[in-house]
């Protein structure tokens, strides 16, 4: 008997059970389609989050303050609170930049002052205050849709000037040019007038993303102001917990990482409690990835017992076939077919039983990771390496859970099986 003669047989019998065959079917279908679903959401969160990581500039360098030796899982460890003196001065910054002149394309400081809601008339609409360098928006890459954006003169004159996003001025002023216009902030229960310099183009960046899950008055936008304003209204002379720098193109990211990590390090190395901790983009990127590819594959497993299980069903009503057909393998033995044909007949059954499940599976897994991916406002992005894998993994399970069954069937003694009722 060749192979397609076997596939009819077990199309055959299929066709004979069709519900037995579908409930059989059943923990194939959802493993296989928890999986692929799964690895599709979790392949749009991981491209998205990287080309948004990307929009931010892959030749981006952070430097931020951090506690030395954090432990919190220790019940003795003690958080302590920056000073002055354990932040990054302007002084430690324009060394950096003057020594790394030919490196350094921009450098972004940035003050928050905290939340606070603009008004116009009775409209109103939430804002983030922050305090900016003229090199903010290169750094963080804003486009601006018209107007300027904050200058150094701006920082040194302490003007009360606000570049504002597109949809804070589509709410506040209804289609008018904003440029020129006052608007007022509540913030720290003080009320203060900015005039609008500037409007940039909200962008999809992690920002973006949250608030499309926010919408109308609730949504929270960025409201940059000079940073020397900002230090003003939180009665602050200076020193940074971060900034961010912007190398040059052709830099090797890695290696100026380690120089800039060296530079800062000697103005910590007497400060029992703080230091300096630098890192680029890239392998932020790269760690990010990581830690979302070892989420989806630890979910995944957990998705893939449903598989076990549904292997488990397949040979149980295997051996049942078996039995139900234990003449039926008499007959052929006793009209000479030998023991390897036999288990053919019915591995390759429990192999077409498994490639139907998971074929089923595969389809909803795609259609259902459309969906949770739209759901969460990422593109669907497929893994064609999951779907063969699934492919792959179903005739697995046939062979493995089918042989049992099968060799079983193949050793049955012709006289007992010609016997059987």
């Amino acid at each position: 008997m060749d192979l397609w003669e076997n596939i009819a047989l077990a199309v055959n019998g299929l066709l004979a059970n069709k519900m037995r065959a579908v409930l059989t079917m059943l923990g194939i279908i959802i493993g296989i389609g928890s999986v692929i679903a799964i690895v599709t959401v979790g392949n749009s969160m991981t491209i998205a989050f990287s080309e948004s990581m990307k929009e931010m500039g892959t030749n981006k360098i952070m430097v931020t303050v951090q506690e030395k030796n954090m432990n919190y899982e220790d019940e003795n460890w003690i958080s302590h609170e920056p000073q002055e003196g354990d932040l990054l001065t302007d002084d430690m910054i324009h060394r950096y930049a003057s020594r790394y002149s030919d490196t350094v394309e921009s450098i972004s400081l940035m003050e928050s002052v905290g939340s606070g809601k603009a008004q116009l008339g009775s409209k109103t609409a939430n804002v983030d205050i922050k305090g900016v360098n003229a090199d903010y928006a290169k750094a963080e890459n804003k486009e601006l849709l018209y107007g300027r954006f904050i200058t150094p003169r701006d920082i040194e004159g302490k003007k009360r000037l606000a570049i504002v996003s597109e949809s804070l001025a589509a709410e506040l002023f209804q289609g008018k040019s904003p440029i020129g216009e006052e608007v007022f902030v509540k913030v720290n229960n003080d009320v203060i007038a900015f005039t609008i310099a500037g409007v940039y183009k909200k962008d999809a960046s992690m920002g973006g993303y949250i608030d499309t899950y926010v919408s109308g008055k609730d949504a929270s936008t960025d409201f940059f102001i000079p940073l020397s304003v900002a230090q003003n209204l939180k009665q602050k002379q200076g020193g940074y917990l971060s900034f961010s720098i912007v190398t040059k193109a052709g830099t090797d990211q890695n290696d100026f990482t380690d120089k800039t990590k060296s530079f800062f390090q000697p103005y910590y190395a007497k400060n029992d409690n703080f230091e300096v901790q630098v890192e680029n983009m890239q392998s932020f990127i790269k760690e990010m990835n990581n830690m979302n590819k070892t989420m989806t594959l630890a979910i995944s497993a957990i998705a893939g017992i449903s598989l076990l299980v549904g292997g488990i069903g397949v040979m149980n009503i295997m051996l049942v076939s078996i039995t139900e057909r234990t003449r039926e393998i008499g007959t052929r033995k006793a009209l000479g077919a030998q023991n390897w044909a036999i288990r053919l007949q019915f591995i390759v059954e429990s192999i077409f039983i498994c490639l139907i499940g998971g074929g089923i599976g595969i389809l909803l897994g795609l259609g259902g990771g459309a969906l949770g991916a739209k759901a969460l406002g990422y593109p669907a992005v497929p893994s064609v390496g999951a779907v063969l894998a699934a492919v792959l993994f179903s005739m697995a399970i046939g062979i493995f859970f089918g042989y049992y069954p099968a060799n079983k069937a193949a050793k049955m003694d012709p006289i007992d099986a010609l016997r059987y009722e």
